[in-house]
């Protein structure tokens, strides 16, 4: 017969195994243990880390519950539930469905709160802003993959999915789901007016001619549940949308036309796509052709036209001042030939422009010889 003594600190817990079984759990202080012919083996565990981890555990949980009740926080979760564990008042852990697990009793003060799944995959706003503010915390929360943690701006809103179906509209704020037992996913979407370029569209006119064309639209959600249950990408069907516009308003037309009145192609398009975006809940605000690029030859080709015309105007307006100046010297002349002292007015003027251009005259035969008599000019 053997006396066996064992010490089992203050932050220890003993268990006392006869012959390989459990038979108790010794609490802090000395123990003597009177083994006689049985084989006794203590196993000291330090309770600082609460989480007792050990192959008793599921022994424990299912032949000994009185053991369990005095030295332990007992955790066992259903498949529709969720645990939040706190030590000391402070939350530490997120415990998934189907959870077993034993806590010490002691050192730390664990507390379990059970929350059930199958009313609503959304965490209530406490609890929402709670594991926000933790995230704060030098220690962080165990768990948290299995929460989605969503923040929706204030120009923006969510679609909230649910195992492959849209549940609803979130609006800004903070949000929290569960992902146990179901597949949640949250879309954001950008409530704010948007642009987009449909760029380098090369289009034949009416008259065979290739051009190349780019197109600014700006667009915004009006219904974004309508535009999501019915489009699986309303921008990509917005921008097909405005390529078909686009051919459709330069197909039907030639190049006269389009290069004459350009704001035809914003009209041609709004009207076409405007109105069938609207019943997808997407509003088209705007539409219009940044430009037009034209062949080389094309280029070289409407140059020689436009540089044709503009000579032609010149020419016009040449010929209309040549014509102007001509009847005013006639009438001129019809003024000269009644009145005497005109012509002699005339004939003065002349001679004045005629004297601001040379050096010296030198005049024979009085000044009324200038005009008709002999004027030497050196």
């Amino acid at each position: 017969m053997t006396i066996k003594r064992v010490n089992v600190k203050k932050n220890e817990r003993g268990l006392l195994l006869r012959n390989g079984d459990f038979e108790r759990v010794l609490q802090p202080g000395t123990h003597w243990l009177l083994s006689g012919l049985d084989r006794l083996q203590v196993e000291l565990v330090a309770i600082g880390a609460p989480a007792f981890v050990h192959p008793l555990t599921d022994y424990l949980l299912a032949k000994e519950p009185a053991v369990v009740e005095a030295e332990f926080v007992r955790v066992e979760l259903n498949a529709t539930q969720v645990g939040l564990r706190s030590e000391n008042g402070v939350l530490v852990e997120l415990l998934p469905p189907e959870t077993r697990r034993l806590y010490w009793k002691g050192l730390v003060d664990v507390q379990l709160e059970v929350i059930d799944l199958a009313s609503t995959p959304e965490l209530s706003p406490a609890l929402t802003a709670r594991l926000l503010q933790t995230q704060l915390r030098p220690r962080s929360i165990t768990g948290l993959a299995g929460v989605l943690q969503v923040v929706v701006p204030e120009h923006g809103a969510g679609i909230l999915w649910v195992d492959g179906k849209i549940e609803r509209l979130l609006g800004a704020g903070s949000f929290a789901f569960w992902k146990f037992n179901r597949s949640v996913n949250v879309e954001l979407v950008d409530l704010r007016l948007q642009s987009v370029e449909v760029t380098g569209q090369e289009i034949l006119t009416r008259d065979k001619v290739a051009l190349r064309l780019n197109l600014s639209a700006t667009w915004r959600y009006s219904d974004v549940l309508s535009a999501y249950k019915a489009l699986a990408k309303p921008a990509e069907h917005l921008y097909r949308e405005l390529q078909l516009g686009l051919r459709a308003a330069v197909g039907t037309r030639s190049l006269d036309e389009l290069l004459e009145n350009k704001s035809v192609i914003d009209e041609v398009v709004t009207a076409q796509v405007k109105d069938k975006l609207a019943a997808l809940g997407l509003e088209l605000t705007s539409v219009g052709v940044k430009d037009i690029v034209l062949p080389g030859e094309m280029k070289t080709i409407l140059a020689q036209v436009v540089e044709a015309g503009k000579a032609a105007e010149a020419n016009v307006i040449r010929r209309r001042e040549e014509t102007a100046a001509t009847r005013s010297l006639l009438n001129t002349a019809k003024v000269m030939e009644d009145n005497p002292v005109a012509l002699r007015l005339k004939e003065l003027e002349t001679l004045e422009r005629v004297a601001e251009r040379i050096d010296k005259i030198s005049v024979f035969g009085g000044l009324d010889q200038v005009l008709n008599g002999l004027v030497k000019l050196r």
